[in-house]
């Protein structure tokens, strides 16, 4: 027995890197897992049907409603519920950094369309579903640059932080209808290509937290199933760094 049995959950972003691992690991607790991606998120749900789990890979623009809205129908009719969602996609490794008054406006809009309007639309989109099933857990990934006001980087934070407040605001909104938002906030989790890229920077980071060592996808993973099990049932509008006690200069 699992701890999310018989629970169908969506995540966006879901065909590689740490939203896999969201994946992965809703899966291996029992959850019925929609993979909603732009990329093909079929080799995924060949993952987890191969240990026995069940998925359904869906297409999906989180920018776009009509999208969005397709994503949440397609995973209503393929498992009959939705239980889950982790707003995970984001506009991140394409981002240009440099000084904020030299962003492009272009770029500034595309982070806002991708990490809070998608998250927005994405959690309307599940929202009838939720409601008429008197349940649900919206999760949403923000990010610790938040809290350390990362520099040369300002049109994601700032988007990020966004979340906080759509967050509180949306747990208000939707506790009526028993259903929960909340938000978790990972450090920097590098990939092959940010190692080769940034490995300085990984090293900077590790130093300011009280786990000397790298983060990985897997140590979210754990937080994301708390959140979409029932031992989170009373806990929404609230913001969980997942950070290894990093310090913030």
């Amino acid at each position: 027995m699992g701890s999310l049995d018989e629970r169908v959950s969506i995540v966006t972003g879901g065909a590689g890197g740490i939203g896999r691992a969201y994946c992965l690991g809703l899966a291996a607790e029992g959850s019925s897992v929609v993979v909603a991606d732009m990329a093909d998120g079929q080799p995924v749900v060949d993952e987890i049907e191969a240990a026995g789990g069940k998925g359904l890979a869906v297409p999906v623009d989180v920018s776009d409603e009509a999208s969005t809205r397709a994503m949440a129908q397609a995973a209503s009719e393929h498992f009959g519920r939705i239980d889950v969602l982790v707003n995970n996609a984001a506009y991140f490794k394409q981002v240009t950094r440099g000084p904020w008054h030299e962003i492009d406006v272009d770029e500034w809009d595309r982070a806002f369309a991708v990490n809070v309007r998608g998250v927005w639309l994405c959690s309307r989109a599940v929202y009838r579903f939720m409601k008429e099933q008197g349940y649900g857990k919206i999760i949403n990934i923000s990010s610790n640059t938040v809290w350390k006001g990362v520099p040369m980087f300002l049109h994601y934070v700032t988007s990020k932080a966004a979340l906080t407040g759509l967050t509180r605001s949306l747990a208000r909104e939707v506790g009526d209808d028993n259903i929960s938002v909340n938000t978790v906030a990972p450090d920097f989790i590098p990939d092959d290509d940010m190692l080769r890229t940034r490995g300085n920077h990984s090293d900077e980071v590790i130093a300011q937290r009280a786990f000397k060592r790298m983060q990985t996808a897997d140590d979210m993973v754990g937080t994301i199933v708390f959140l979409a099990g029932p031992g989170s049932d009373f806990i929404t509008g609230q913001s969980i760094l997942v950070n290894g006690g990093a310090f913030f200069q």
